[in-house]
């Protein structure tokens, strides 16, 4: 295991043990607040770099209490509140067809899979073409500082987005 994925795995472990210590209800943590699906990643990524903002795309998981927490405490309140363009992909979806950005159609599983993130929740930063632009954000390690992590990695996205605009 690599050092970056050796940090990540523990990042997510931390996290699974923070989140049941906060007390909550089994019931709010179960409930699945969804983000759109996008049927066109290119689509998604034009239209979200026309507007200089990166693709945030995170690898969910039905029923996962960790993806619940970033949607419904990050990723949709930026998403109405700014306009964030954010999205998510099911790591276990394998019947709904996506436009990749290599122009062929496969399913959000498969996508998920060649991107090698399946672990949820990841929040991916993606541009034009579907490079990253920042580096992802593998699991919730403290709930306290994830605002942090994703606007750092928001700004990261962002600022690299208007270089390649300048350049």
């Amino acid at each position: 295991m690599t050092p970056l994925r050796r940090r990540h795995f523990s990042a997510a472990l931390a996290g699974g043990l923070v989140l049941p210590a906060l007390g909550w209800p089994a019931a709010v943590l179960a409930k699945d607040t969804a983000l759109p699906a996008p049927a066109s990643l290119p689509a998604a990524a034009q239209a979200a770099a026309a507007q200089g903002e990166p693709l945030v795309l995170l690898v969910t998981l039905t029923g996962c209490p960790y993806c619940e927490l970033v949607r419904r405490n990050y990723l949709l309140p930026a998403r109405r509140e700014s306009g964030l363009h954010a999205w998510q992909l099911n790591v276990a979806d394998r019947t709904t067809p996506l436009a990749g950005f290599d122009g062929k159609t496969a399913s959000a599983a498969a996508q998920v899979k060649s991107w090698k993130a399946d672990f949820t929740p990841t929040v991916l930063f993606l541009g034009r073409q579907g490079q990253e632009l920042a580096e992802r954000l593998v699991g919730v390690a403290v709930p306290d500082f994830y605002g942090a992590y994703l606007d750092e990695r928001l700004a990261t996205a962002r600022q690299v987005l208007a270089a390649h605009k300048r350049a």
